[in-house]
């Protein structure tokens, strides 16, 4: 998740992460560069001795936080709890590809493109071009999760 515009730029899933699985989820996060300037990141042990070498290939300074600290990561912290109470809450998820559809739609569909920010000011992290609505009545509802949320357009 980029800090500033509380965009999510990649998520993955996998039922077993390894240290090698992690080391590729950066790379495709971070192709031709392209990636942040500081990654934060925890202790675990899936982010071991392959891990380092791919941040330090992009350019990325890796920090640590400390054991038991969630205030260092307050911003990854704060979305997976949106994750799970505007999302997983409300879906049974059948299997490792239900669940990548369902996140898929979440983030892309609705968290990047629809859903409003308190950290940047009500505004959406992947804004589409104003579109300016004369009549109030021309406002339609984009049902998405099977109308868990909403999204609104002008018709």
């Amino acid at each position: 998740m980029d800090v500033n515009t509380k965009r999510v730029v990649h998520f993955a899933v996998t039922r077993a992460p390894t240290e090698a699985w992690t080391a590729q989820q950066l790379r495709e996060a971070t192709p031709f560069r392209s990636g942040p300037q500081v990654l934060l990141r925890d202790g675990d042990p899936k982010y071991g001795t392959a891990f380092d070498p791919v941040a330090d290939g992009a350019g990325i300074e890796v920090i640590r936080i400390a054991p038991c600290a969630p205030r260092m990561n307050a911003v990854v912290e704060r979305f997976l709890g949106e994750v799970r109470r505007e999302c997983l809450d409300h879906v049974i998820i059948l299997g490792e590809q239900h669940l990548r559809s369902v996140l898929g739609q979440y983030v892309e569909t609705y968290f990047n493109t629809m859903r409003p920010h308190q950290g940047i000011g009500q505004r959406i992290p992947v804004s589409p071009p104003r579109q300016t609505c004369n009549d109030a009545s021309r406002v339609v509802a984009i049902p998405l999760l099977g109308g868990l949320h909403h999204g609104y357009r002008a018709a």
